[in-house]
């Protein structure tokens, strides 16, 4: 539900209609018919969209797109911060071309991946996940703008099932040395630790990311 109710959200922000909800469960249902196991991504855009007239409210068109499930490391990632925010950071769009960039030149400069922060060093997002910190009190999540992740929510929601603090609150790049262990998380993995940021380094502690797996996996599973 959390999928459809972010697709929902962007639809009526950006076309000005709502998302017919049982007609892209029906999609799914028709991708998976054959009971493989895939990996499905659901785009929405309108083939009636006006460039000359964006205000204009048009209906929807749905893109189902499967691929075979990718096999994801759980490695402890090394990343390196970039002075970058998303543009509507709040909505997940196909605008991913910095993303990329910027994990292009993570890896370059022989890190893993790419954190974003702003000018004040105030951190917001991975290039395609989420991050949270993990203190003696619980978890803390950036406050600046971001896309909510799915995996992130659902983490959230498991967290406070298990009784574990998670707040959300301004993290700088200055202030990393006061949080014990950090981590990456997003659809495809929820819970990944991360090694670094920049010259910082963090505790891999393997309690500590059995209990956030836990907790992530403490969710219902749901049917399309």
């Amino acid at each position: 539900d959390l999928h459809l109710d972010r697709l929902d959200a962007a639809t009526r922000e950006l076309f000005g209609t709502t998302l017919d909800r049982e007609r892209v469960r029906g999609y799914l249902r028709h991708a998976i018919a054959d009971a493989r196991d895939l990996s499905l991504r659901v785009s929405v855009f309108s083939r009636a969209f006006d460039r000359e007239h964006p205000a204009n409210a048009v209906e929807p068109d749905v893109l189902i797109t499967a691929s075979e499930p990718r096999r994801v490391s759980l490695a402890p990632l090394r990343v390196k911060s970039f002075a970058y925010a998303r543009d509507a950071a709040a909505i997940k769009h196909i605008g991913t071309f910095p993303l990329f960039h910027y994990r292009r030149l993570a890896q370059q400069a022989g890190y893993d991946d790419a954190l974003f922060a702003d000018a004040t060093g105030r951190i917001s997002e991975g290039s395609i996940w989420n991050i949270g910190f993990v203190e003696a009190q619980g978890v803390i999540w950036p406050n600046a703008p971001q896309l909510a992740g799915t995996g992130m929510q659902l983490l959230q929601a498991g967290l406070a099932r298990a009784g574990v603090a998670s707040v959300t609150r301004a993290i700088h790049l200055h202030e990393l040395g006061n949080y014990r262990a950090a981590f990456f998380s997003n659809a495809a993995v929820p819970v990944r630790p991360i090694a670094s940021v920049d010259e910082r380094s963090f505790e891999v502690d393997d309690q500590v990311f059995a209990m956030l797996t836990r907790c992530y996996e403490s969710n219902p599973l749901q049917n399309p």
